[in-house]
């Protein structure tokens, strides 16, 4: 006999049309309705360590007719002291069944003339009360094999036999198999009641660790719905607070079948990590196998509490000791040799030295910043509830890290372009190959050849790259004119003509003809081999970094000196750039990758190299009439924003901008109070300068379509050449997706902008006031969605 309970359920209840017939009851076959029960006594039903009891049994007997079979289930009913009832239509029985709810239900399903058996079936179901109801067929002989007729009943069946002590059997059969089976179940109901009002967090999982089930004060204490724990191999993140081997040992405990009990860390939806005492005990089941694991965790409240409180009285302990003997440590020198002479003196001065020593340590953090913070939060826990306390203690443990900026990355991205470029970007390289080392550049790095025309004056430039340059000024200047006029050589040109507009050489001291040789020199050292990472990017950045300059609230953060650092490390910011990414540089193995030890090492190169070209001939030294103190500031600033360029800090810069500058901003412009202290802290320079160079180092997706798909083009074709030489030198394959056979530029650019530009320059736009710029990306941003919708992988549509 099979499960009730798996018997399909439709929702729609159908009633078969037919008068009730009248009861012609054979000889020897009790009324229906009328049949008086056997007595029977209350029978114990054990359940693992539940005691039930099962009432006597209630048998509904649907047959149109009063016939032998019918008459053999009546008797055998009567034989084994159940109560019964006959019901001889669908709605009699229905009716039946909501007032008795039997245990066991027996249709006639032999002549289907006189009810629809399969649809009383149905509507039996759609009552809430039948889940714990067994159903069986009554079916013709010749029926036994017919499949179709158990679409609705499954295998829950009865082949026509009308002898009375088979059908007496096959109601015992029944009540010991399915029918107790049923009883349990029901009685599950109550083991589920007590599982979900428990206050302790209950968690059942398979013997794979697959969650099974969780109750609700799990879900309180975790965070989780339960309804995403239940997922197909969902599994809740371990701690990183619990030991190495603690997770082996109870794994090890549980499959030796044996109950594991102590303290585990649990990590919340939130990332918290919280203290629980646990309690693991293994279940067996199928195969005597364990196959399920039920966990019972209490978090340790009074012993969080007690340990917050103890903390707290601690810090304001040491404190007020700080207080009383602040004199003492005014001096540090001096207090570092009274404490010498101390331990001099006594048998105890090297207990003595530690102490003192470990007060005077205390003494200095205890005047950071982030210590003054960490006090606060450790004082504003002991009088917290416990929800806020725990998110106190998850503050904690971030402030406590050295990358506050900086986010952490999921490995769930499911992007292979956003994956490729966080990979190919923002990383420093993946291993290192011995014996495949990559030379930056066959030429000599800092030669200027012989063969340069001597350096024009600003007013002697020809006229068709005058013109050219003529609304330089404009955002939408189209710098790829101006490289065509220059033949690949519009640094030189287009920085005359800025510098010249921010007064550069009145600022350095130096005449026109140092400067022009300087920015030859540094263009020089651009290579015109590489599709983008040439002296037109660098124009294109100095360009953008001067409109920067321009926008009111940027002027009113920086000095002087700012703008022309800014200027000079846009002009040299990627000086010398092979064409190929710090990720490729550290897998080859380079002389430059060894030199600066696989971190940021072509932004170092850069601005080592620019002072290098810079400082060594007196011809082309723009800083040569600076005062010393001026120059180390200028020099500093130019190398923080040459090293603001590296992908890996991107996130730290701009979310630093953001919450240092945007958010104050914010507050302050909507109280009516000065902005001023904001936008010239000197701290928040440094912010400004970064966030600057940063959005004019990658403004392509803001630029003019048609300009925005020109750096697409070359930005490609330029990774294309690096996977193509990964692959021939058998390096590892950074950016696997820029492969030029299979590439899609649109997915590419989509990912790009989702990732890195739309945040950085929506805060930059906040900052600045750029609705042009956003308008651009907006645009260029839908173009390369409509190309990716029509899976095309090109820059351009086809032609029609």
């Amino acid at each position: 006999m099979g499960c009730a309970s798996s018997i399909h359920i439709s929702d729609r209840v159908v009633y078969h049309s037919g008068k009730e017939s009248e009861d012609s009851p054979q000889q020897n076959c009790p009324q229906p309705d009328h049949i008086k029960p056997s007595s029977s006594t209350l029978t114990e039903v054990q359940f693992g360590p539940m005691k039930l009891y099962e009432d006597q049994l209630q048998v509904l007997l649907v047959f149109a007719k009063d016939d032998a079979q019918s008459h053999s289930f009546c008797w055998a009913c009567e034989r084994a002291g159940f109560r019964c009832n006959v019901a001889r239509t669908p709605e009699a029985a229905l009716e039946s069944f909501q007032e008795k709810n039997h245990d066991l239900i027996i249709i006639d399903h032999r002549h289907s003339r006189y009810f629809d058996a399969e649809a009383l079936c149905r509507s039996i179901r759609a009552i809430s009360c039948s889940h714990n109801t067994v159903i069986v067929a009554v079916v013709k002989r010749f029926d036994r094999y017919e499949s179709r007729v158990f679409v609705c009943l499954s295998s829950q069946r009865y082949v026509e036999n009308s002898n009375m002590m088979a059908c007496y059997n096959e109601l015992i059969q029944l009540h010991h198999g399915e029918i107790r089976a049923q009883i349990k179940l029901r009685a599950c109901n109550a083991v589920f009641t007590a599982l979900e009002q428990s206050q302790d967090a209950i968690e059942i999982s398979s013997e794979d660790h697959i969650i099974q089930y969780v109750n609700p004060a799990y879900e309180c204490i975790m965070g989780y719905q339960r309804g995403e724990l239940l997922k197909e191999n969902t599994e809740v993140p371990k701690s990183e607070k619990n030991k190495p081997d603690l997770l082996d040992n109870i794994s090890s405990c549980i499959h030796r079948g044996k109950e594991w009990q102590g303290v585990y860390y649990a990590k919340k939806k939130n990332g918290d990590s919280v203290q629980q005492n646990v309690k693991m005990t293994p279940v067996v089941g199928q195969g005597g196998k364990i196959r399920h694991c039920v966990s019972v965790n209490r978090p340790l409240n009074d012993h969080n509490k007690v340990s917050r409180r103890s903390s707290c009285e601690r810090v304001q302990a040491e404190s007020q000791t700080d207080i009383q003997q602040s004199s003492k440590h005014k001096d540090r020198r001096k207090g570092s040799l009274d404490v010498r002479s101390t331990t001099s003196r006594g048998s105890d001065g090297s207990s003595q030295r530690r102490h003192s020593s470990m007060a005077r340590i205390h003494s200095m953090t205890i005047e950071a910043p982030i210590t003054k913070v960490i006090n606060i939060i450790n004082a504003a826990q002991e009088s917290s509830p416990m929800p806020v306390a725990e998110a106190l203690d998850r503050v904690l443990e971030i402030l406590r890290t050295t990358e506050l900026y900086s986010p952490q990355f999921g490995t769930k991205e499911e992007d292979p372009h956003t994956n490729d470029l966080v990979g190919g970007l923002m990383t420093d390289g993946l291993r290192r190959l011995s014996g495949n080392e990559y030379i930056l550049a066959t030429k000599q790095l800092h030669h200027i050849p012989g063969h340069l025309t001597t350096p024009l004056s600003l007013n002697d430039i020809p006229p068709c790259i005058a013109q050219t340059m003529e609304n330089e000024d404009s955002w939408d200047f189209d710098i790829f004119n101006l490289e065509s006029a220059t033949i690949k050589r519009p640094l030189t040109y287009l920085g005359l003509k800025i510098f010249s507009r921010f007064s550069v050489c009145e600022f350095l001291s130096c005449p026109e003809a140092t400067l022009r040789s300087w920015l030859q020199s540094i263009e020089t050292n651009y290579h015109s081999s590489n599709s983008y990472h040439n002296s037109t990017h660098a124009a294109d950045v100095l360009h953008a970094t001067a409109y920067f300059l321009r926008k009111e609230r940027v002027k009113q953060s920086l000095d002087p000196i700012d703008e022309v650092a800014a200027l000079i490390a846009a002009a040299v910011h990627d000086v010398d750039h092979p064409g190929r990414t710090n990720s490729f540089l550290c897998n080859a193995g380079s002389e430059l990758a060894i030199l600066y030890n696989d971190t940021a090492v072509l932004e170092s190169h850069h601005a080592a190299l620019a002072f290098q070209i810079t400082t060594r001939d007196d011809k082309c030294n723009i800083f040569k009439n600076m005062e010393r103190n001026e120059y180390r500031t200028l020099r500093q600033a130019v190398i923080d924003m040459v090293l603001a360029t590296e992908m890996t800090k991107h996130f730290e810069h701009v979310n630093k901008f953001v919450n240092s500058i945007n958010k104050p901003l914010a507050t302050l412009e909507e109280n009516g109070d000065s902005v001023k202290s904001i936008l010239t802290a000197p701290e928040n320079r440094i912010l400004v300068k970064r966030m600057l160079i940063k959005c004019a180092d990658i403004s392509n997706p803001c630029r003019p379509l048609e300009l925005c798909i020109e750096w697409a083009g070359r930005i490609s074709e330029e990774y294309f050449a690096q996977t193509d030489e990964e692959k021939q030198q058998g390096l590892p394959v950074v950016m696997p997706v820029f492969d030029r056979n299979t590439c899609s530029i649109p997915k590419s650019q989509i990912s790009f902008i989702d990732y890195f530009i739309t945040d950085m320059f929506d805060a930059w736009d906040a900052f600045a006031d750029l609705p042009n710029l956003m308008q651009h990306l907006d645009n260029n941003f839908k173009y390369w969605k409509s190309l990716d919708e029509k899976k095309l992988r090109s820059l351009r549509p086809p032609l029609e």
